[in-house]
């Protein structure tokens, strides 16, 4: 008979996911290690310069950690569901003239999905990852994100989209814990990683340009040349393509305006984008779709709640109220700034993430 429980960790060969496996193991767990091969290039070279979290050095790094704690340790491919589920829908996205989230996307259908899935299958209880986030079962019998101990390295927002069935066989040990005091403990348990930078880019754009990715992968499906135009039309001069730009974007506009201009809007039906002022970035409404909820079942009357726009947006407090169509509206207590379609809005209630969707307007 099986009294321990077992819990497969997704290593990353960095210094959150190897203390969430250290933890683990101290807390009496059966810990498996297991780092997610995603990446699609079969060069060593490429692969080793371009790892980012699940790269070659990642299971260098994962395995060197595994051995020092005594646990197994394997390699599962992931890089069919990475492709399809992440990289291809970052691409589209940017075609359809929105700025995704890729890493929500591969925290729903990459690390929990597929990872979940097989790990049930291999016999595991549970997941478990290094996101600074803690789970809560609620009163009402749900389990919600909660705020990590450290509103610096708090990494909810990105996980507002995992399902109940998938928080109740997950584990986050990292988010009792600050950055420093995870650092502190991986040096003390003779870590080889405990002082390895933070990955920071998108890990299959790793130079950042995502413009030139996109061209890569895409091919003739990528708008070439348009216009830059006024909300009311007016012709200002010529973009060099719908992929190049975000809302709120100043930056790489080469427009001689005489005064800040930015992207408040990309028309991908006509190939334009839209110029105005910083004041037109500003609404206190924001629509979205795909509505995830996670500290409740569904809400049918309007709810306050503090909601964030983006990874690093502090919050604003608002009202939701659910549209007819099942889309959410979040009403503003004051305006906020650069709502961008494709983005997430999640909404919290204290500590706990209520849920989330993705932006339309």
């Amino acid at each position: 008979m099986k009294n321990k429980k077992t819990v497969v960790v997704g290593m990353s060969g960095g210094v959150d996911s190897s203390a969430a496996a250290y933890l683990l193991k101290q807390q009496g767990y059966d810990v498996i290690g297991v780092t997610m091969q995603i990446w699609q290039d079969e060069s060593t070279q490429i692969q080793e310069e371009n790892g980012g979290c699940c790269g070659l050095s990642a299971v260098d790094d994962a395995r060197r950690v595994a051995q020092r704690l005594e646990i197994p340790y394997y390699v599962m491919n992931f890089k069919k569901e990475f492709k399809c589920h992440v990289m291809d829908y970052f691409v589209d996205e940017y075609l359809r003239g929105r700025t995704p989230n890729p890493c929500i996307a591969c925290n729903r259908y990459v690390k929990w999905e597929s990872l979940l899935q097989r790990s049930l299958e291999i016999g595991a209880d549970y997941i478990a990852t290094g996101h600074y986030a803690r789970i809560d079962r609620l009163p009402n019998g749900r389990f919600a994100i909660r705020n990590s101990v450290t509103a610096a390295k708090d990494q909810t927002y990105a996980l507002y989209n995992l399902t109940q069935d998938q928080l109740s066989h997950t584990l986050m040990p990292v988010g009792e814990y600050t950055k420093d005091e995870i650092r502190v403990l991986a040096e003390e348990a003779g870590l080889p990683v405990a002082h390895k930078p933070d990955s920071q880019e998108i890990c299959f754009v790793p130079d950042n340009d995502y413009a030139s990715f996109i061209d890569r992968e895409a091919g003739e499906k990528v708008p070439g040349p348009g216009n830059f135009v006024t909300e009311d039309g007016r012709i200002l001069g010529h973009h060099k393509g719908i992929t190049h730009y975000t809302l709120g974007q100043r930056r790489g506009l080469d427009l001689p305006m005489g005064e800040r201009v930015f992207v408040t809007a990309i028309r991908p039906g006509t190939n334009e984008v839209v110029i105005g002022s910083n004041q037109e970035l500003f609404t206190d409404k924001v629509l979205c779709e795909n509505v995830n909820y996670m500290a409740v079942e569904d809400i049918t009357e309007p709810v306050r709640v503090l909601a964030k726009i983006r990874y690093n947006h502090k919050g604003e407090q608002g009202t939701l109220t659910k549209q007819p169509d099942g889309r959410v509206l979040c009403t503003f207590d004051a305006p906020v700034r650069a709502a961008t379609p494709g983005q997430a809005m999640v909404f919290y209630q204290g500590e706990h993430v209520l849920g989330g969707g993705t932006i339309v307007l």
